[in-house]
């Protein structure tokens, strides 16, 4: 008889995991306690995936030998919590599918800048010819891709939430970008928790391995100092610098397999030029020769070099997409310049530190829009940088006391709007020619929008409309 295979949802990664489950010669059924988009209910039927949708039958799940579960379930969900204590196996997409291919993993995780760098490395292994696919939390889902595919590499975009649920998968590079404080509700409001889980992505690899880490962020080195990784690690910075005698994170950890592993080798910023070190090849380019602009899209272009050179890319490639690449959409995106104001759609910053980054790469005077469904904010991060880049603030929110709470005393105009075209309007009104409007929420969506795409597009239609 096949062993039996339940999906818990059925987005992307569950209607991925449920056609690569099928191909295996696993008897699969696929339940979702909400609605199933349209395309993916296609899909399932195309396939022939028996499915419910609207609710669980657990007599239909709790027989299952192994369960692959969404990443946007929680493990206190009851049934999960009645899976646990019968002993089944619970996966996630990242983990099964990885079963089943030999090709090399190009892994990224960090609390930020995962989609660029994941899309940065992507470009980069395209222009260099490999073939590869781009999965994970972003694009086709990988286990789709595994199922109907036949790539040598993958570069895949790895949220804590996926990491939890790995255990055998390894990537053969691995980066992690930084760790700061989001999603703790998932993990007991316990930082630790939510470090640890990110640290995930270094499991299982070897000696052969490349990990590449900030070495200016300090949650990930302190949490790397406790952890066993395998790999060779590769620091890179904007704080240190290294020569070809002393590692970057030389005085950033004195834990001796961190030491051992990092000798030679990191990217760092030198008389304003990007230079990374791999075994003994230097790689040099200015910093203002690189498409992304702003301090953390240069950590991102660093940890994407040190990756490109661990995978011996020719350096006239890595040059070549480093200075080509376009932004991703939602993230510091120009959108129009209307009136001489340019509009930029940040709508992915989700949190604080993502818009810490945004406020700090503006060069001109700022009308931030900000606001949505907080998620525990602590603003008084940004009061500096609003000091000195914010002239003028529009809340976009249901509830923004927090927002006029922390920034009444320090922005002389502050107003309330509750959907993109307001908001569009009223950032017109307030700015001047050679401002910029800058959508960058510090929050989730989910207050006035059904995701953070949903706000980003809408804010791109009212500037459009101006």
């Amino acid at each position: 008889m096949n062993k039996r295979l339940v999906i818990l949802g059925g987005g992307e990664s569950g209607v991925g995991s449920a056609v690569l489950g099928l191909k295996q010669g696993y008897e699969v059924f696929l339940s979702d306690m909400g609605t199933i988009k349209p395309e993916y209910a296609a899909q399932l039927q195309r396939y022939g995936v028996p499915y419910e949708q609207g609710g669980h039958t657990p007599a239909l799940i709790l027989n299952a030998h192994e369960v692959v579960k969404s990443p946007g379930i929680p493990d206190t969900a009851p049934l999960v919590q009645q899976l646990v204590a019968a002993g089944t196996p619970i996966l996630s997409e990242i983990e099964f599918a990885g079963r089943y291919t030999s090709a090399k993993m190009v892994c990224i995780t960090g609390s930020n800048g995962k989609t660029t760098t994941t899309s940065l490395l992507y470009y980069m292994l395209q222009q260099a010819g490999f073939n590869v696919g781009l999965g994970g939390n972003i694009g086709k889902s990988f286990a789709l891709q595994v199922a109907t595919e036949n790539f040598d590499y993958y570069v895949l975009e790895l949220s804590s939430f996926q990491l939890d649920n790995m255990y055998t998968f390894k990537a053969d590079v691995a980066i992690l970008l930084n760790i700061t404080p989001d999603h703790l509700d998932r993990y007991d409001y316990k930082l630790e928790s939510y470090a640890r889980s990110k640290l995930r992505i270094a499991q299982n690899m070897d000696a052969n391995g490349t990990f590449i880490y900030c070495a200016d962020d300090e949650l990930s080195t302190k949490y790397l100092a406790e952890a066993n990784v395998q790999a060779q690690v590769v620091p890179f910075s904007m704080n240190k610098t290294c020569d070809t005698r002393h590692a970057i994170c030389e005085n950033v950890s004195r834990t001796s397999h961190i030491e051992h592993r990092t000798s030679n080798n990191g990217a760092f910023l030198n008389d304003n030029k990007l230079t990374s070190m791999y075994h003994n090849d230097t790689f040099e380019m200015l910093a203002g020769e690189l498409s992304l602009k702003g301090k953390h899209n240069l950590y991102n272009s660093m940890a994407a070099t040190i990756a490109g050179q661990a995978l011996r890319i020719r350096k006239e490639t890595i040059r070549q997409s480093l200075s080509s690449f376009k932004s991703i959409e939602h993230r510091l995106e120009p959108v129009l310049k209307v009136g001489g104001m340019l509009f930029v759609n940040d709508s992915k910053a989700t949190n604080i530190n993502s818009t810490w980054y945004a406020l700090e790469s503006m060069t001109t005077p700022t009308v931030w829009i900000v606001g949505g469904k907080d998620k525990g904010n602590d603003y008084s991060e940004l009061s500096e940088l609003v000091r000195l880049k914010v002239k003028a603030i529009v809340c976009l929110g249901v509830d923004n006391s927090k927002i006029h709470a922390a920034f009444g005393s320090i922005v002389d105009t502050i107003v309330d709007t509750q959907s993109a075209e307001a908001a569009v309007k009223a950032a017109y009104s307030l700015g001047e020619k050679g401002d910029t409007v800058l959508l960058s929420p510090a929050c989730a969506s989910f207050d006035l929008f059904q995701s953070y795409e949903d706000r980003g597009k809408q804010f791109k239609e009212a500037v459009k409309k101006l």
